[in-house]
Formats: C-alpha cells, structure tokens, sequence
C-alpha cells in the first residue's frame, strides 16, 4: 500500500473511532434516516418508469412494432401515468427531506456531545501543555473542526452510502433491462473510483495543512486581540496587520489548493458523465435500431444513467467534504491523544478535617530538561501560619504556589498537606481546600455575583454578600445600578484592577478553605485599593494557613514568618523585621518600604 494511502486510511480510521462511540445514542435518528433513504432510493429507481411507459405506448399507438407486449396510448393511461410521475417524485423529496433532516439532527448532537467531550477533556490538561499550546488553535480545534467531524459520518457519509445504494441499484436494472448499457455505466463507475482514489489523499493533505493554517490564524488574531491596549500604546498595529496577513495568505492558498483538488474531482466526473452520456446514446440508439430495445428502454436507460451520474457528481464532491472533515478529524484525535499529567489516584486518601500544615520536602522541578526551577527546596507551612515567600523574579516562588494546588508535580522530592503526600489525595477534593488569589484576577462573562458564586457554587444568596461586603466589593457596587448584578464584560475589562481583585477575594472568603495561597495580590494597584485589598487579605487570612507570594516589602513584613527563595532554594527563613528585604527586592527591580511593627502581622 502506498504511503498516501495508508495516510488517508489511518487518518479516516481514527476520524470515525472518535465520532463513532457517539452515534449509539442517535440510534433512532439514524435508522430513521437510512430507512428514508432507501426509499428514496426506490422512488427514484421507480421514477422513469412512467415516462418510459408513456414513449412505448404512444410508439405503439403510431403503429411501430416493439419487442414484447405493452399497452397503446390513452388518456386513462397518460393521466394515470402522469398521476404516478408527481406521486413518485412527491414521495421521493418528502423521504429526502426527512432523512436530510433526521441526519442534520442526528449529526448535531454528535458535535455538540463530542465538543462538550474535548472541552472537558481540554480543562484536565497540564498547565505544562496550556503553557507550550497557542489557545486559538484550541479554540479551532474545538469549535470548527468537530463541527466538521459530523461530516464523516453523518451530513456526507450516510447520503454518500445512499448514492452508492443508488448506484448498484440502478446497475441492477440497468442489466435486467440491457446488460451492454449497464456495462457502460459501470465502466464509468470504475474510471470514478480510479479518479477518486488518486486525489483522496491530496485532498486530505492539502486539507490538513489548510486546518493548520487557520489554527495559526486564529491564534494570531487571539493573541493580537487580547493585548490591544499594548498593541495600541506601542504603534503595533502596522506589524501586528503585516503578521496577520502573512498567515492570512498562507491560509488562502493552502484553502484553494485543497477546493481546487475536490473541484478538479468534481469536473472530471463531469465529464466522465458526458462521455458516457454519448456512448450510450450511440449504442442505445443502435441497439434501438436493431430491436433489441424499445424507445421506452432507451429513455428509461439515459434516464437511469442520468441518475446515476448525479451520485457519482455527489461521490466527488462527498469525497472532498469527507476527505476536509477527515484532516479535522485527525487534528480533534491528536487533541485527544494527550494524556492529562495531573490527574487523581485510583484509589485516593479519605478526605479528612484539614489543618492546613504544608510542606516542601527536598523538591526538584523543571520545566525544561537541564533548566531546575527548583532545586531541593525545603519548606514548611505550620496550620494557621501567615509565611511570605519573597525572592528576585524566576527564583521559583511563583512554581511554589502552583505545587501547593498540584497544578503541577514535582520531578524529585514531595509536597504534602497535614502530612499526606497530594498525589495521594484527590484532586478536586484536595483544590477545594485552597483558596488562590493570583496577581490578575481571573474574572468570567456574567455578573459580579457569579464570578463570586465561583468559590462555591451552591452557597446562598446571603452568603455571597456577605463574602462581597468582607471582600470590600460592596463599596463600589452599591454605587452602581445593578448592584451585584452588574455584567462582567470579556476579562473584567469594565472594572478596574482593584475592583477585580477584591471580587477575586470574596471569591475565596466564599470558598472558606483552610489554605490560602495569595500569589502577588498588590501588585499593580494603585494606593487606595492597596489599602483595601490589604485589608480584605487580614480579614481572610485570620484563622487559616496563609501563603503569600510577594514583591512587597510592606506584604512580606505583614507576615508571621518570612521565607528567602532564591535559584530554586531557601536561602533565608526567619522573623520579616530580620529578613534581608533590601537586598533581595532590590536585585528584583521592587520597591523596598521600611519595616513596621510587628504587631501589624496578621
């Protein structure tokens, strides 16, 4: 077998094991849909019949003598004839358009399950393969091409199964009627298959590389889009154009080389169709000549090969469709293919009341071989301790925080909580025991509340706003029409940074976990709402273990304990009115306040 062919097979084997398991469940809607078909398959088989009916009896009626009895000419017979022409044709398009809309249906629902299917299976993913991954491409691969894959199976393989019905239906007539004429028609048959085998595999190729290319496409307009504001405050817009269309033109070409393959398949049928048109009109006509046919057989034979010629115009363009779907298909499987690194022990540690101790035991990781982020790092949390973790940028503090939600895994040592190593606890169990507040606070489309609501999801109505009043939300959405209600745009775009942080914290005094990991929570606010945020975090750091990672001095000295990290490893615990600050904050690039008193530690 050649390569390309392999390729194609390989690639459409793997397209219908992923569409495959969801069609079970539209079973009904699809029996439904290949019974209609097939009785469309019979109507149109049945639909030349009158006409052919009609030509033998006038023929007959104009004296001429035809092979084999039939009837003469009437007007009984013409309008009975005529009457079973529009009752044909009226039952073949209802059956069509039943089965075109069963297996619409049918074909939507295995997108929609499929696509809920990836998008779950894309949130279990590493942060390593979010971190390598370009997320337009994700949402290309997500949204546009399994809403191709139903073209597989479902909106172009069960009607291409029906016109190849068609097909050995009609060659069944045909060589009932005259076998010379069926020959002729399956020789066209024969020449399609050779025509469709040599430009599948371009097709798919060509496809391929087109689906990748609006992968780069849409990651680039993400990209751009996302960081307007420095994309205008730095005069970007130009170059940020000149990429776009670089990757636009590219995308465009590899598009018209893949529609210009399945239009070329398409046009040599077409004349695959006049040539064979032609020569049965040769040899139908001499055969006619000869007696070995009447004209009814004649026009029932060019109507039949008409007919059939329509499915294998629609094989061609089928087998591009499917041929498209198919590079969808493998870019949707390879998406799949990606085993989650995180994920939850087979059998995991009964939950318990958690006190919140942490540690780090001789901890080594590295997001890229030979490059240690961490390099046996030790460290301790003790239950209801308020430590800073303070160190230059890329020492590692930031890699701290993700180990404690097991957003990742340490290459060499533990972490563990109350003693138990995390991957022995459950995942979802283990992340609802930490509340995080990242330096950006991550705020979804909806309302205020609901972005509250997302510490946890079935808390009341009371709950929420009395989380909002201690997060100090309430003093600005008091102010505002709707209250709590008021819309979330796309990021949180319509609030400020201090807005969005003090909902990001009645996030977590909703969640009311007993470990708290505050990574960078001031950073980036301007004075009054430093102040306010600052207040909040006392608010809900008293009485739980507490994690800040931080650049402030004045964060840091607010702490109970300081912790010094540097290339990957403590190199300095101890009380915050000792810690070497300066020094380190300095090298750092951060401001540096003078010490306060310790009474101010919470």
């Amino acid at each position: 077998m050649a390569p390309s062919t392999r390729l194609r097979t390989s690639a459409l084997r793997r397209t219908l094991a992923l569409v495959g398991p969801h069609l079970a469940g539209q079973r009904l809607l699809l029996i439904g849909g290949v019974g209609l078909l097939l009785l469309e398959v019979a109507f149109r088989v049945l639909e030349p019949w009158p006409t052919k009916l009609v030509v033998d009896a006038v023929t007959r009626s104009l004296g001429a003598d035809l092979p084999g009895a039939g009837p003469t000419a009437s007007v009984q017979l013409l309008v009975a004839l005529a009457l079973a022409t529009i009752s044909i044709i009226g039952m073949r398009a209802a059956c069509n358009f039943g089965a075109t809309v069963l297996f619409a249906l049918g074909g939507s629902r295995v997108a929609t399950v499929l696509r809920a299917r990836v998008f779950e299976h894309v949130q279990t993913l590493s942060r390593g393969y979010h971190g390598s991954s370009r997320s337009g491409d994700l949402v290309q691969r997500l949204v546009t091409d399994v809403g191709r894959l139903q073209d597989v199976a479902i909106t172009a393989g069960m009607p291409l199964l029906a016109n190849v019905v068609t097909l050995v239906a009609m060659l069944g007539v045909l060589t009932w009627i005259d076998p010379v004429m069926a020959l002729v028609a399956l020789l066209a048959v024969l020449v399609f298959a050779t025509f469709s085998r040599r430009s599948t595999p371009a097709i798919t190729s060509a496809a391929r590389r087109t689906r990748r290319s609006e992968g780069d496409l849409a990651s680039i307009a993400q990209e751009t889009l996302g960081g307007m504001t420095h994309v205008q405050a730095y005069g970007m817009e130009a170059d940020r154009a000149r990429h776009f269309g670089g990757s636009n033109q590219k995308s465009l070409k590899d598009g018209v080389r893949a529609k210009r393959l399945a239009a070329g398949l398409e046009r040599r049928t077409d004349v695959l169709v006049g040539i064979s048109t032609a020569a049965v009109l040769f040899l139908g006509g001499t055969r006619v000549l000869q007696g070995a046919m009447t004209p009814g057989d004649l026009v029932i034979v060019l109507t039949y090969l008409k007919t059939a010629m329509k499915p294998l115009r629609d094989l061609a363009k089928y087998t591009g469709r499917i041929a498209r779907a198919t590079a969808s298909g493998e870019r949707v499987a390879d998406l799949l293919d990606v085993r989650p690194e995180i994920v939850s022990p087979p059998e995991p540690v009964e939950p318990w009341a958690v006190s919140g101790e942490l540690s780090l035991s001789a901890v080594d990781l590295a997001y890229e071989p030979g490059v240690p982020v961490l390099s046996g790092l030790d460290l301790t949390v003790r239950p209801g301790e308020h430590l800073a973790v303070v160190g230059p940028s890329g020492s590692g503090k930031s890699t701290v925080a993700a180990l404690v939600l097991r957003l990742l895994d340490p290459d060499a040592g533990s972490v563990r909580l109350d003693g138990v190593d995390l991957r022995e606890v459950d995942l979802a169990w283990l992340r609802s025991q930490v509340a995080l507040v990242q330096q950006e606070a991550v705020l979804l489309s909806g309302t205020v509340e609901d972005n509250i609501r997302q510490g946890r999801p079935d808390a009341t109505d009371r709950e929420v706003q009395e989380a909002a009043r201690r997060a100090r939300v309430r003093e600005f959405t008091d102010y505002l029409p709707d209250g709590l209600q008021t819309p979330v745009t796309e990021r949180g775009s319509n609030l400020s940074g201090g807005q969005r942080q003090r909902i990001s914290l009645a996030r977590a005094f909703l969640r009311d976990a007993p470990v708290l990991v505050l990574d960078e929570p001031t950073t980036g606010l301007d004075p009054d709402n430093v102040v306010l945020v600052t207040e909040a975090i006392a608010d809900l750091a008293r009485s739980r273990t507490c994690l800040v990672i931080t650049h402030d001095a004045a964060t840091a000295r607010r702490a109970e304990r300081v912790v010094v990290v540097e290339d990957g490893r403590v190199t300095w615990e101890g009380d915050p009115l000792d810690a070497p600050l300066e020094r380190v904050l300095d090298e750092s690039g951060a401001p540096v306040a003078a010490p306060v008193a310790a009474g101010s530690a919470s």
